[in-house]
């Protein structure tokens, strides 16, 4: 698939200060609301077994394709791995590997990751309905995390889904651990562009025992890449997870990273 904005490109030669300047501009551009043709109640995760293997060579139905993606390294190799499926059924796997040029920066990970997972995405021959992309969306100082910056960059519905809280602060934060399919608003604060209070994602609670004194997950934050609202980003995360703590687009994309560090300088 082609990219829509290439005046977006995440150039790892430029200064910090030209890179966070594009990032204001990217978030500029950015939909931080609904803006998508599909269904969201059509969106689920499907089978949660050993699906990534399975390739079909032809689809019957109108579901919506949503590509999971995911990075892995080797060395300074960035592995960028896309898995697209529809109604859980992959469908298609890319991969690129690309030299890094930067090392890791809070806050600059499109600038070190980006050209790998746009030159995966100029390998796929679907035209995916939504992308969930392992990182920050619009929880980031500049509201243009790398999910952000690949949404805006192909004007594609894209949600980032991270980890650990880059920025933010969470609303009424739950005393002790958070139950399985909670979700706390997660806002805007002086470490963020955008005013105080903003509702920029959620903190989501996608597994949990049953006892969370003595074992727990921590929770995930997901936030709005592109042409995607807040709520709906929280909402689709958690349709997409199937017993897993990562949403099952995502955890398909690591699995098939992993696959391909594997042959990468063999």
């Amino acid at each position: 698939m082609r990219v829509v904005h290439p005046e977006f490109a995440p150039d790892a030669s430029l200064s910090r200060e030209e890179m966070e300047a594009l990032q204001y501009e990217v978030a500029e551009t950015a939909v931080f609301e609904d803006e998508f043709d599909f269904d969201p109640d059509s969106v689920r995760a499907g089978p949660s077994d050993d699906a990534q293997s399975r390739l079909p060579t032809a689809d019957t139905t109108n579901a919506p394709i949503v590509v999971g993606v995911d990075q892995a390294f080797v060395g300074e190799q960035a592995v960028s791995a896309i898995v697209a499926a529809r109604d859980g059924e992959v469908i298609e796997r890319t991969h690129a590997v690309v030299e890094t040029e930067i090392p890791y920066i809070p806050g600059l990970l499109s600038f070190r990751e980006g050209s790998a997972i746009l030159k995966a995405f100029e390998q796929l021959s679907v035209d995916p309905d939504l992308a969930i992309v392992d990182g920050s969306g619009r929880i980031h100082y500049r509201e243009a995390g790398i999910a952000t910056h690949i949404g805006v960059m192909l004007d594609r519905p894209t949600i980032g889904v991270a980890k650990n809280l880059l920025c933010g602060k969470l609303r009424d934060p739950p005393q002790g651990h958070m139950r399985e399919g909670e979700r706390v608003p997660v806002l805007a604060n002086e470490r963020v562009s955008a005013a105080d209070g903003t509702i920029i994602g959620y903190a989501l609670q996608s597994r949990q025992y049953d006892n969370p004194e003595k074992r727990h997950v921590n929770p995930l934050y997901v936030s709005p890449g592109h042409r995607i609202g807040a709520e709906t980003t929280a909402e689709l995360v958690w349709r997409l997870c199937a017993g897993y703590k990562l949403p099952e687009p995502t955890r398909r994309a690591d699995a098939y990273a992993d696959e391909v560090k594997e042959t990468v300088g063999s």
